[in-house]
């Protein structure tokens, strides 16, 4: 129970960081925060005391592959925020977000590294 609340304090602690950044001169920083690897922590721990050190290599390459859908999402919303209003702008670029999440799970399930 304690970690469950540790888990959410970092996430409100996340949210708070990302508000006040928003309104300072540095607001472009609030795109930063998003990307600390809070939630990476807690899953490579817990790959790596539950499974064995090639599982938890391989988690962390597939992270790595992750970042491609997270690249995808930032530039629809930055070609998109030309065209849209805001929330279409973060509608759309969601579903891109889905699309290539999806994408990169069927091609990872097919050719992904096997561990035993």
């Amino acid at each position: 129970m304690l970690s469950l609340f540790l888990k959410s304090l970092l996430g409100t602690l996340a949210v708070l960081l990302i508000a006040l950044l928003s309104k300072s001169k540095s607001f472009f920083i609030a795109g930063l925060v998003p990307l600390f690897p809070t939630f990476a922590l807690i899953a490579h721990y817990l790959v790596g005391t539950e499974r064995t050190l090639a599982d938890l290599r391989v988690t962390a390459l597939f992270g790595l592959y992750s970042l491609l859908p997270y690249a995808a999402y930032l530039l629809a919303v930055y070609w998109l925020s030309y065209r849209f209003e805001l929330v279409a702008t973060l509608s759309l670029a969601t579903l891109v977000w889905g699309g290539c999440a999806a994408l990169l799970l069927l091609t990872w399930l097919r050719f992904a590294p096997v561990t035993a």
